[in-house]
């Protein structure tokens, strides 16, 4: 499908692996023009190849985004490359999961450094080029932040921060031409999901398949997301078709989400 995302240049966070990755395949196929970053250069320098091999030009900023001067850098590099700035999608980070009563403070501090922080210093720094561009924002948030649980009460409350932040956003993108919208994930079929389902095989003693039989059941959703569901929306929210979305949070998750 033509979204007419053709030579709009975008900045993809946690770019490397998982929904990151998905998201900037999708938007490569598209024809767009990618700044990509993450931690890790290895992986993200297999992004920019496999982007290029779809017609669509890439770079690679490897970086830190807990570090404060990290998202100017970031920002600067990808103006440099580019010399324009049409869209971010925000998807890096992830927060430890446990017991409330054993997540010290640096726990606390790493969760919200990168997914809240990294993101929100990111953003105001190309809210300039994306009012000047008419631009568009993406934030990956997650269930969690609708919809709280024990032990992953990091997660839950970095992702309430960010659709909290991208309600705020919104309301200043109405004044200045700049789109916001969040999606949360529910379970996407990533490497980390693969690592808890393959712990639930061993502490129950069963196969992968009847593991995942168990967690859709438990969580009463229609099955398990793919990266794909997640890049397919994210490539339509910042599309023309998508351009009617502004302050949404929306819930792609199988159902997971019970609340109003």
């Amino acid at each position: 499908m033509e979204l007419g995302l053709r030579n709009k240049v975008g900045v993809i966070t946690g770019a490397s692996r998982g929904i990151g990755a998905e998201i900037t395949r999708e938007l490569a196929r598209e024809g767009c023009s990618l700044m990509l970053t993450a931690r890790s250069a290895e992986q993200l320098n297999e992004r920019v190849a496999e982007t290029r091999a779809l017609g669509s030009r890439a770079s690679a900023y490897p970086v830190d985004l807990r570090e404060p001067p990290a998202a100017a850098a970031l920002l600067s590099s990808a103006l440099a490359e580019f010399g324009r700035l049409d869209f971010i999608v925000a998807n890096a980070g992830a927060a430890k999961t446990g017991d409330f009563l054993k997540l010290t403070d640096d726990d606390w501090h790493d969760g919200f450094a990168l997914k809240f922080f990294g993101h929100m210093r990111l953003i105001r720094a190309a809210w300039p080029q994306l009012k000047a561009n008419r631009g568009s924002i993406v934030i990956i948030g997650g269930v969690a932040g609708r919809t709280p649980v024990p032990n992953a009460m990091i997660t839950g409350s970095v992702n309430a921060a960010l659709l909290s932040l991208t309600k705020g956003l919104a309301a200043r993108g109405t004044v200045d031409g700049v789109q916001v919208n969040a999606i949360n994930p529910g379970p996407i079929r990533t490497e980390r999901f693969a690592g808890r389902l393959h712990n639930l095989t061993i502490s129950e003693g069963i196969t992968e398949a009847e593991a995942e039989r168990r967690y859709i059941e438990a969580g009463e959703i229609t099955r398990i997301g793919e990266p794909t569901d997640i890049a397919g929306l994210a490539s339509f929210i910042l599309s023309r078709r998508g351009s009617y979305l502004h302050g949404a949070l929306i819930d792609m998750d199988g159902g997971r989400t019970k609340t109003l």
